[in-house]
């Protein structure tokens, strides 16, 4: 009994010790993180209230022309940040929109130069998420792709990239 009551109090003692190791090694992993050095990068993001402006804009470009639009916008990484569908959009737009936006932002381009690609490379439409008319428009950051805006509803992709672009455009302002 005396070797069991040794070996518990060693154990609590051992779990103590490993607790105390284990609360000391976040804390330098946070301090590591946080020193500037070649592991890290900082990029830079389009903030919700930036995308949404751009979104307005867009959708208001499209209804100066009568145009029933949706129009998405994404961050870098596809993710969807600000949809609107305007007033009379058909139900095909919202998810054209965002497609449109998330292939512009992957390939840096706008869709409409990425649809000449096809002729080419005709395996590019297979790739998921991905829509391959005019109508997204990439947005910029120090040369970099940081969102996507992408337009659906309009009678051809030239007018839904030309309102896109109407986007990109107010984010310069």
């Amino acid at each position: 009994m005396a070797a069991a009551i040794a070996l518990g109090a060693f154990g609590a003692y051992s779990a103590n010790a490993t607790d105390e190791d284990t609360a000391a090694a976040p804390a330098a992993a946070v301090a590591k993180a946080g020193a500037k050095n070649k592991n890290t990068t900082r990029s830079t993001h389009l903030t919700i209230e930036a995308a949404t402006k751009a979104a307005q804009a867009t959708l208001d470009a499209a209804e100066k022309e009568n145009q029933r639009v949706s129009v998405a916008v994404v961050d870098r990484n596809g993710n969807t940040l600000v949809t609107l569908r305007g007033d009379g959009a058909g139900p095909q737009s919202y998810e054209s929109a965002v497609k449109k936006a998330y292939t512009a932002v992957s390939w840096n381009a706008p869709t409409s130069e990425l649809a000449k690609r096809l002729a080419q490379a005709p395996n590019l439409k297979d790739i998921p998420g991905t829509l391959f008319l005019g109508g997204g428009a990439p947005v910029t950051a120090k040369g970099a792709p940081i969102a996507g805006i992408g337009v659906a509803g309009a009678p051809s992709g030239d007018l839904d990239e030309k309102f896109a672009q109407a986007g990109v455009a107010t984010l310069g302002k």
